[in-house]
């Protein structure tokens, strides 16, 4: 974990940040010149942030990973590592994508008792993505998992022999949206967009840039996972840990905190539906007390990378882990 203080050291509420799949905690960073990034936003307001590299970080030897592995090992270490090095009785989350399924899981199965304030950006507890990205997650990942454990937007730069050149030959045959190579990639990757985790005109030319070296391995063991909780509707576990439940709704949540559903209105990687009927889910148990924020002109990623995210969004996030 890489550690940045806010004001007031040994008093700051400490924050974890999660990040998604096949990147790594720094996706938070982008190269901004005359603005911070969330980390600084965050700083500046006085927390203590917290950048965790979980076992889905392209910074950790490729691995097939699953959520429930996440949620059962990651989190709960993470949490009482920063708590044995703040003395803090309380830790906030700021979570992205996988990075949110997994970290979501822990939390409502009750590993996660000292998570005060959750902000969840994109998908959390119910998966619904765009029909096309659906029939690739239910039909094509388990053919392509026959001859690739993992596929890599690193392809699109150097593709080796085999099976991921000749993807590659694909996503640049249908993927015209712009010229690098490892956008194309994430996109197909992720889902069926043109392209899927970001809107082009959100981007500035660094930023979309700096991404081509921000995207690398993810397992096929992990893309079964989602695809068999798309098809569900929710969240399913892969049975491995008696800790946890079957799928996300097979018992009350087992937490008391509060979350805050982010969802980008231009989503092409999960439908800002999914956040909504997570939030809504969350409300049967607790009326009134979980938030979900619709962010006009945004997409998935796009929310803590845009050009213009640390005035359309940023205030937003710190406004919600100050109220506590």
């Amino acid at each position: 974990m890489r550690r940045q203080n806010g004001r007031g050291e040994g008093k700051a509420k400490p924050i974890i940040m999660v990040h998604g799949a096949g990147v790594r905690s720094r996706i938070f960073n982008p190269p901004r010149m005359d603005q911070l990034n969330l980390d600084d936003a965050l700083a500046q307001a006085g927390f203590d942030v917290w950048n965790l590299d979980w076992r889905a970080s392209i910074d950790i030897a490729p691995n097939e990973w699953t959520l429930d592995q996440a949620a059962v090992y990651d989190y709960p270490a993470a949490v009482a590592k920063i708590k044995e090095v703040t003395g803090a009785t309380e830790i906030k989350a700021l979570i992205h994508c996988q990075g949110s399924t997994s970290f979501m899981i822990s939390l409502l199965a009750g590993l996660l008792p000292d998570v005060s304030t959750v902000v969840s950006n994109a998908v959390s507890l119910h998966p619904q993505v765009p029909p096309l990205a659906k029939l690739k997650a239910l039909y094509a990942v388990p053919s392509l998992g026959r001859y690739l454990p993992y596929l890599n937007p690193q392809w699109g730069i150097s593709a080796p022999p085999g099976w991921p050149r000749i993807f590659d030959f694909y996503v640049r045959a249908i993927h015209h949206e712009c010229n690098n190579p490892v956008c194309k990639w994430s996109s197909f990757t992720f889902g069926s967009g043109f392209p899927t985790l970001w809107r082009h005109e959100n981007l500035d030319d660094a930023t979309h840039d700096w991404l081509s070296a921000e995207f690398a391995h993810v397992p096929m063991r992990f893309f079964r996972q989602i695809g068999q909780s798309i098809k569900a509707g929710r969240l399913v576990m892969t049975g491995d840990f008696p800790q946890l439940p079957d799928h996300i709704e097979a018992y009350a949540p087992k937490t008391d905190a509060r979350i805050v559903f982010l969802a980008g209105e231009k989503n092409d990687c999960f439908y800002p539906e999914s956040q909504m009927r997570s939030c809504d889910y969350m409300n049967r148990f607790a009326p009134g007390r979980h938030t979900c924020h619709m962010l006009p002109g945004y997409g998935h990623l796009d929310v803590f990378i845009g050009k213009n995210a640390p005035k359309d969004v940023f205030p937003m996030i710190v406004d919600e882990f100050s109220k506590g």
